[in-house]
C-alpha cells in the first residue's frame, strides 16, 4: 500500500494560550511543530501544514501552507478539506492528518490508520478509557475520492467530524494509553511543562 500524503492541521485560534501558533511554542528546547514533522516525515509520502493568515511565519520549514477553503474557521474538518484538495492535485489517493499541539502521536499512526480503514478508505485514530473509546478525529486517514462529499457536508453547515465519518463507515485504529496517552495535546503553558517531560520516554 503506498504511502499516503499527511497534512498538519495548524488552523486553530490557540486561545487557551493567549492566540498565535501553537506549533511555534519551544518544548523541550525545539519548536512544537518540530516534534511533529519528525513524527510524520517517515510514515508519509510529502507533507503541507494547514494554516490560516500570513503564511510566512512558516516558511522555514519548506512546506506547502493550505489555508481553510472555508471562511470563519469551521473547524478542523476544513482543513482536513484543503488537505485531501492538495493531495488530489498531487496525484494522491489519500491524506493522514495530525494536529501540531499533539507532539507525541504514534509512529506507527499511518500504518495503523491503513490497516483499520473501512470500506470508503476512511479510518480514525482511538483510544479507550474506563472502557469507553474516545475518537481522536484530527488523526484520521482521509480518502480523496470523499472531498467533494465533505465539501458539500461543511457548506451545509456540519461541524462535527465523526457524524460524516459515521456515515461513510470509518474504520477506527485504537492505540495503548500506557506508559501515557500519544494523543496528549499541548492546550496550556502547564501542558508545555508537561510535554517538556515526556520527550524522553516518547
Amino acid at each position: 500500500m503506498s504511502a499516503p500524503l499527511g497534512v498538519i492541521l495548524a488552523g486553530g485560534q490557540a486561545t487557551r494560550m493567549g492566540g498565535g501558533d501553537k506549533g511555534l511554542r519551544m518544548v523541550a528546547g525545539r519548536r512544537l511543530l518540530d516534534h511533529v514533522l519528525e513524527r510524520l516525515a517517515p510514515q508519509v509520502a510529502a507533507m503541507a501544514l494547514n494554516a490560516n493568515g500570513a503564511p510566512a511565519r512558516f516558511a522555514e520549514f519548506g512546506l506547502p501552507v493550505l489555508p481553510d477553503s472555508l471562511p470563519d474557521f469551521p473547524g478542523p474538518l476544513a482543513g482536513v478539506l484543503a488537505g485531501m484538495d492538495w493531495a488530489a492535485a498531487q496525484g494522491a489517493e489519500a491524506v493522514v492528518s495530525v494536529a501540531a499541539d499533539t507532539p507525541f502521536f504514534p509512529r506507527d499512526l499511518v500504518a495503523r490508520l491503513q490497516a483499520a480503514a473501512g470500506p470508503s478508505r476512511l479510518a480514525l485514530a482511538a483510544t479507550r478509557e474506563g472502557g469507553k473509546l474516545w475518537r481522536h478525529p484530527t488523526f484520521g486517514l482521509w480518502p480523496v475520492a470523499l472531498r467533494d462529499d465533505l465539501r458539500a457536508a461543511l457548506e451545509g453547515g456540519l461541524r462535527k467530524v465523526v457524524i460524516w465519518t459515521d456515515k461513510h463507515g470509518a474504520g477506527t485504529a485504537e492505540f495503548d494509553t500506557l506508559p501515557f496517552d500519544p494523543f496528549f495535546n499541548i492546550n496550556t503553558p502547564q501542558d508545555i511543562e508537561t510535554a517538556a517531560q515526556l520527550v524522553g520516554q516518547a
